[in-house]
C-alpha cells in the first residue's frame, strides 16, 4: 500500500479521498487553486499546495504543476476524483511515466472509451448490445443530415469526446436537425475542445441504468450492482439509487454480464462505470463507460457495505480484487440526492456567494452526508455549484424514501438560494414514488416540481405566528435588562387601553405580504388578504412550533436565520425575509425593460444580433457560459436593438448590462 498519496482534485471527492486514506494510515497532499486556499479539503490534507489561479485551466486542469507538487512531496500516487483530470489519457500516461501510480484506468483504456464513436464500435464488436447510429468520422454537414434522415426521428445528437450531459440534442424532425447539430458542435467545442459528434436512435421514455464495474491488474472484473438514474433534467442526474425498482432479477443479471463483458473488452483496472439506456420493453443498449468513480458512488457503498475509494487505492497498489462476483451481496435501499446553489425558479441558474447558514442532517445510520464546505464557506463562480450530497439507506424503498424526505426537511441554507425545495418535490412526486420516471418525464412536466405560485396559508400563519413569539421573547428580554423591570412600560403583553394590541407584519418572498395581528402570548387573530385566521396554544419549544389552527393542533418546524423566519410542515418549507413596514416610495424601474444582463458571471460564446436589428420578446440575443453551462439571454420585449456591450470570448462581471433596446 502507499504512504503518501496526492489528490488532484477539490471539493466532496478530494475530502472523501483524504478520509480514506486517513482510515488507511496514508499521508495525503492536497493541491488547490486561489479560490480554495480556506477550502475543506485544504484543511483536511497532511499538507496542501497552490498550483495556480481560480479557473481550472491556470489550476486543476495543469497536469505539470500536479506532477512537479507529486515530485517534490514524494508522493507515490495521484488519486484524480472525478472531472477536471480523471478522464484525461494523456495525464494518466504523464503520471505512469514520472514513476507515479494513477489510481485509475490506464491512459490506452482510456483512449478506448475517450471517443463517444469509438466505444460504440468496440463494444458491438465485442458483443455488447448497442443503439443503432452513426459514428463516422465524417463530419460533413451535409452527410450528417443524411445519415439522420437514414437512422430517423427522433435522434440525439452527442459529442464524440463529451460527457456530462454536454453537447447533447435531440432532434424530432428533419428541418430542426441543422440548427441543433451547429449548437451541439459549439457546446462540444467549448466543453471538451473537439466537436465531433455521433448520432443515434432516440429511445422514448428510456430509463438511464448504470452498472458499476471494477478491474484489476490481473485480469480479474466484476460489477457492483447498478444504480438507476432516470430522474434528470437536460441530462444532469438528479437522483440516483439502488436498487433500480425496475429491473428483473434475470434483467439484472443479463446487464452485469454485459458490464462485466466491457470491461474485458478494455482490459479494464481500477473503478468504472458501464452506463445503459434501457427501452420500457426491457432492451438495454450500450451508452458508455465512465473510466473514474462517478459521483453517485455512495448509493453502491450503502447498499454492498464496501469502501470504493480504498478498493480503489488498493487495486491501485496492485492487489486483486477484494471479492468474487458470488461475495457480492446488496442489502436494503440506498438513494441520493445532490444539494446544488441554484434557483430552480430562475431556470436552474447556478449560484454562488458565502453559505451563511449551512444546517444538514446529522449523519447517522440511516443518513450520510459528502460535503466539500461548512458554514462560512463560498460557493464560486469557478466550479461546480455543489454543496453537498445527501444519501439515505433503509431496508426497503418506501423506508429509504420517508429517511430522505425527513433529512431534506432539516436542511437549511440561505447565502446563494438551493435547489432544497425542489428536491422535496421531486421525491413527493407520485412518478417517483411510483418509480415510473424516465429521463425526459423532468423536462416535460418540469412545472409540476416547481414552487408553486401561493405559498400554503398555513405555513405563511406559522410563519408568522413564529416572528410574533420572537417579537414577545425580544421585549421580555429587553424588559429583564431594564432598570425598572417591574414598570408596566416593559411589559410585552400587548395590553392597550380599551383593547387588545395590533401589530402589523410585513415579509418579502418575492413580493411584499403583509398581515395584521391580535393578541399576545401565543392566543391571535391574524389577519391578511381580508380573512381572518385564529392561531391558539402558540408554543416554541428549540425548532419546534405547535399551535392549533381551524380547531386541530399542528406541529411546523421552525426557526429564525438571521433576517429570515423559516417554517416547515414536514412536506414543504417556507422561508420569508423580516420587512420593516414602511414602503419604498420609489418609482419601479421601467428601464430594466430595456437592457439584458448578465445573471452571473461568464463568458460571452456567442452575438445573435446586431445593433440597429429588430427584435422580438424572447428573441436570443446573446449566449452567456457559465458555471459549465450555455445561458441563452433574450429579449425582454419586442423593440430595436440600440446597442450591443459586448462581444464573443469577452469574460463579463454579474449584471453587467451586455445590450440595450431603443425606448
Amino acid at each position: 500500500m502507499f504512504s503518501t498519496i496526492l489528490i488532484a482534485n477539490r471539493g466532496e471527492i478530494a475530502c472523501r479521498v483524504i478520509r480514506t486514506a486517513r482510515k488507511l494510515g496514508i499521508r495525503t497532499v492536497a493541491v488547490f487553486s486561489e479560490a480554495d486556499a480556506d477550502a475543506q479539503h485544504v484543511r483536511l490534507a497532511d499538507e496542501a499546495h497552490c498550483i495556480g489561479g481560480p479557473s481550472p485551466a491556470d489550476s486543476y486542469l495543469r497536469g505539470d504543476a500536479i506532477l512537479e507538487v507529486a515530485s517534490r512531496t514524494g508522493a507515490q500516487a495521484i488519486h484524480p476524483g472525478y472531472g477536471f483530470l480523471s478522464e484525461n489519457a494523456d495525464f494518466a500516461d504523464a503520471v505512469a511515466a514520472a514513476g507515479i501510480a494513477f489510481i485509475g484506468p490506464s491512459g490506452n483504456s482510456m483512449r478506448k472509451m475517450g471517443s463517444k464513436a469509438g466505444a460504440k464500435d468496440l463494444m458491438a464488436a465485442a458483443g455488447v448490445p448497442v443503439v443503432p447510429g452513426y459514428t463516422g468520422e465524417d463530419q460533413s454537414p451535409d452527410l450528417l443530415q443524411r445519415e439522420a434522415d437514414r437512422i430517423g426521428y427522433p435522434l440525439m445528437i452527442k459529442a464524440a469526446h463529451g460527457g456530462g450531459g454536454k453537447g447533447m440534442r435531440i432532434v424530432r424532425a428533419a428541418g430542426e436537425f441543422a440548427a441543433n447539430l451547429e449548437s451541439c458542435q459549439r457546446e462540444a467545442k467549448n466543453a471538451f475542445g473537439k466537436d465531433r459528434v455521433l448520432l443515434e436512435r432516440y429511445i422514448e421514455h428510456p430509463r438511464h441504468i448504470e452498472i458499476q464495474i471494477f478491474g484489476d491488474a490481473h485480469g480479474g472484473a466484476i460489477h457492483l450492482g447498478e444504480r438507476e438514474c432516470s430522474a434528470q433534467r437536460r441530462y444532469q442526474k438528479v437522483l440516483e439509487e439502488s436498487p433500480s425498482p425496475f429491473l428483473t432479477p434475470e434483467l439484472r443479471a443479463a446487464m452485469g454480464a454485459a458490464a462485466v463483458q466491457a470491461a474485458h473488452a478494455i482490459d479494464y483496472a481500477n473503478a468504472g462505470t458501464v452506463e445503459f439506456i434501457v427501452a420500457q420493453d426491457g432492451g438495454f443498449y450500450f451508452m458508455e463507460i465512465n473510466t473514474r468513480l462517478q459521483v453517485e458512488h455512495p448509493v453502491t457503498e450503502e447498499v454492498t457495505g464496501l469502501d470504493l475509494v480504498e478498493w480503489q487505492l488498493r487495486i491501485a497498489a496492485g492487489e486483486p480484487l477484494p471479492l468474487r462476483q458470488q461475495d457480492i451481496v446488496q442489502r436494503g435501499h440506498a438513494i441520493e440526492v445532490r444539494l446544488y446553489a441554484e434557483d430552480p425558479d430562475a431556470g436552474f441558474l447556478p449560484g454562488s456567494g458565502t453559505l451563511q447558514t449551512l444546517h444538514l442532517p446529522a449523519p447517522s445510520a440511516h443518513v450520510r452526508i459528502d460535503s466539500g464546505v461548512v458554514e462560512g464557506d463560498n460557493v464560486t463562480i469557478f466550479y461546480d455549484p455543489m454543496i453537498a450530497k445527501l444519501i439515505v439507506h433503509d431496508r426497503d424503498r418506501p423506508r429509504a424514501l420517508a429517511r430522505l424526505r425527513e433529512a431534506l426537511a432539516q436542511c437549511v441554507i440561505r447565502g446563494p438560494k438551493s435547489n432544497v425545495g425542489f428536491l422535496e418535490r421531486l421525491i413527493r412526486h407520485p412518478a417517483v414514488v411510483e418509480a415510473r420516471i424516465d429521463t425526459g418525464y423532468l423536462d416535460r412536466h418540469l412545472d409540476e416540481f416547481l414552487a408553486p405560485p401561493r405559498e400554503d396559508a398555513a405555513l405563511l400563519l406559522a410563519a408568522a405566528t413564529l416572528q410574533l413569539l420572537l417579537q414577545e421573547a425580544a421585549a421580555r428580554d429587553a424588559a429583564a435588562r431594564a432598570t425598572d423591570p417591574t414598570s408596566p412600560w416593559a411589559s410585552a403583553d400587548g395590553w392597550r387601553l380599551g383593547h387588545a394590541g395590533t401589530r402589523r407584519l410585513a415579509f418579502g418572498n418575492g413580493e411584499r405580504i403583509e398581515l395584521t395581528a391580535h393578541g399576545h402570548g401565543g392566543e391571535y387573530r391574524i389577519e391578511h388578504d381580508g380573512v381572518s385566521y385564529l392561531a391558539s396554544g402558540a408554543r416554541l419549544d428549540g425548532d419546534a412550533l405547535t399551535l392549533r389552527l381551524d380547531g386541530g393542533m399542528r406541529r411546523f418546524r421552525a426557526m429564525p436565520d438571521g433576517d429570515d423566519v423559516l417554517v416547515h410542515d414536514g412536506d414543504a418549507r417556507l422561508r420569508l425575509r423580516v420587512e420593516p413596514m414602511y414602503r419604498s416610495l420609489a418609482g419601479a424601474d421601467t428601464s430594466a425593460e430595456s437592457r439584458i444582463r448578465a445573471p452571473m458571471p461568464g463568458r460571452v460564446v456567442l452575438v445573435q444580433a446586431a445593433a440597429g436589428d429588430a427584435v422580438q420578446a424572447g428573441d436570443v440575443v446573446l449566449v452567456l457560459e457559465a458555471m459549465k453551462m450555455e445561458l441563452a439571454l433574450k429579449a425582454p420585449r419586442d423593440g430595436v436593438l440600440a446597442e450591443i456591450r459586448a462581444q464573443a470570448g469577452e469574460f463579463v462581471e454579474a449584471d453587467a448590462v451586455l445590450a440595450t433596446l431603443e425606448p
